[in-house]
C-alpha cells in the first residue's frame, strides 16, 4: 500500500475509471451529495502490483464522526479482481481509521454492484440502514463494520 496525495496522477486516474464504471451501469453519475475531495479524505491509498509496481487499486477514507470513517473510492482495476486487492485496501483502510480513534467503518455501494456488496459482506460487514446523504437514494446499500469492541 503507498499513501498518496488526493490530486496524485495515477489515484485521479484510478478514480475516474471507476465513475466511468459506475455511470456504465447506472446510466448517469448517479451519486447523492457532494464527491470526495482533498478537503474531506483523511487518507487515500494506492495498491500496487508487487512485480511490476502497477497500481492495480485505491481507497479513501474520511471522518464522518469521533468514532466513525467512510470508506470512500475502494476500486480494483478489472483485470485484478478476484485476487483480494479490495480487501487488502479495506483492512489497511480499518487500520488507518483505528489509529485515528475509529470504532467502525461505514461504506456505500449501489444496488447494481452484487460484487461489491459480495466483497463487503465477505470482509465482515454488515448491511445498515442508508445514511447521510445516501438516506434518500434507492440506488445506495450501505455497509458497517464495528473495528474496535468498546471496553465499557
Amino acid at each position: 500500500m503507498e499513501t498518496v496525495s488526493w490530486d496524485d496522477p495515477v489515484g485521479v486516474r484510478l478514480r475516474l475509471e471507476q465513475q466511468a464504471e459506475i455511470s456504465e451501469r447506472y446510466g448517469a453519475d448517479t451519486e447523492p451529495g457532494p464527491k470526495p475531495s482533498e478537503t474531506d479524505v483523511d487518507l487515500f491509498l494506492l495498491a500496487r502490483d508487487a512485480e511490476t509496481a502497477v497500481a492495480v487499486g485505491c481507497g479513501g477514507m474520511r471522518r464522518l464522526d469521533e468514532e466513525t470513517f467512510e470508506a470512500r473510492r475502494v476500486y480494483v482495476t478489472p483485470v485484478w479482481r478476484g485476487r483480494q486487492i479490495g480487501e487488502v485496501l479495506l483492512r489497511a483502510l480499518e487500520e488507518a481509521a483505528v489509529a485515528k480513534g475509529a470504532v467502525r467503518m461505514r461504506l456505500e455501494t449501489g444496488t447494481a454492484q452484487p460484487e461489491s456488496q459480495r466483497l463487503y459482506e465477505r470482509c465482515g460487514y454488515h448491511r445498515i440502514d442508508r445514511f447521510g446523504y445516501y438516506a434518500d437514494s434507492p440506488q445506495s446499500v450501505c455497509f458497517e463494520r464495528i473495528l474496535v469492541v468498546s471496553a465499557a
